[in-house]
């Protein structure tokens, strides 16, 4: 059976890649530049992308198992992308949720065949979007600090890859978290002790990190929801879950063990 990933280039897409390739699956990924996608020896490359599910026709043909991450653009199509996955003969659908139950969301769960919903709370790779500032100027700013039991990327894949390949996943939504709730500062001082050096924490007022968004080219719905959602977060967002632990068979990997990876995009050249 091969696996089709959407994304596969992406925050988790790329993970669940590997973890399919490592337990010795056949995968296709998809991905808008095949030239540029550094994945895995033996994975076959497929062009296209899952918000224009009309292009997708060879892209899924063969394919019996589909994983999908919810990205912008995509509660548009995604009817359309999971009708014509089982037309085409998917018979099991993972899909990491944009961070609500929507249209796409629905769609997979009213398929007709084997889905898992995954719902990660916030990312480790998050912190990523702090590299510039610390490195040009040893800062962070944000408008909030809260206790976040951050998940590692990783370990979505490495859920998402069980639920594609073994049974016993089927209707289920897992919420998704990392071991530890851990507030901005507590973040932040493990990270500055790996790249032996102090970050400042900078409060910003709620508007201004909208704005910010924006001037990344950010919707204003978009803004609005990201900085809404650290305004408020939810209580399942602090909340620790066992379910990495229960269905990966080995403890969730920490913030510590993140940041050892990247601490070196972190560090000034």
């Amino acid at each position: 059976m091969t696996t089709l990933v959407t994304g596969a280039t992406g925050n988790t897409g790329r993970h669940v890649v590997a973890e399919l390739v490592r337990r010795g699956e056949r995968v296709r990924a998809l991905t808008r530049d095949p030239a540029a996608a550094k994945l895995p020896s033996g994975v076959e490359l497929a062009t296209g992308t899952h918000t224009a599910p009309e292009t997708l026709g060879a892209a899924l043909d063969g394919i019996t198992r589909l994983h999908i991450t919810v990205t912008a653009g995509l509660a548009e199509v995604g009817e359309e992308l999971v009708r014509r996955a089982v037309d085409a003969g998917v018979r099991r659908i993972t899909i990491v949720w944009g961070g609500a139950v929507g249209p796409v969301e629905r769609a997979v769960a009213d398929s007709g065949v084997e889905w898992t919903r995954l719902e990660p709370q916030e990312f480790m790779s998050n912190t990523l979007t702090w590299a510039d500032s610390i490195r040009a100027e040893g800062v962070v700013r944000e408008p909030y600090d809260f206790p976040s039991a951050l998940v590692h990327e990783a370990d979505i894949g490495a859920v998402a890859a069980a639920a594609l390949v073994e049974d016993g996943h089927a209707g289920r939504a897992y919420n998704l978290t990392g071991p530890e709730p851990l507030t901005l500062r507590e973040r932040l001082a493990i990270l500055s002790k790996a790249i032996d050096r102090d970050i400042a924490f900078d409060r910003i007022s709620h508007q201004q990190a909208i704005d910010r968004l924006m001037a990344m080219g950010v919707s204003q719905a978009d803004a609005d929801y990201v900085i809404g959602w650290y305004a408020a977060p939810p209580t399942e967002a602090a909340t620790v879950d066992d379910t990495v632990p229960r269905v990966l068979g080995r403890p969730a990997r920490t913030f510590t063990d993140w940041v050892t990876e990247h601490a070196h995009r972190f560090r000034t050249p």
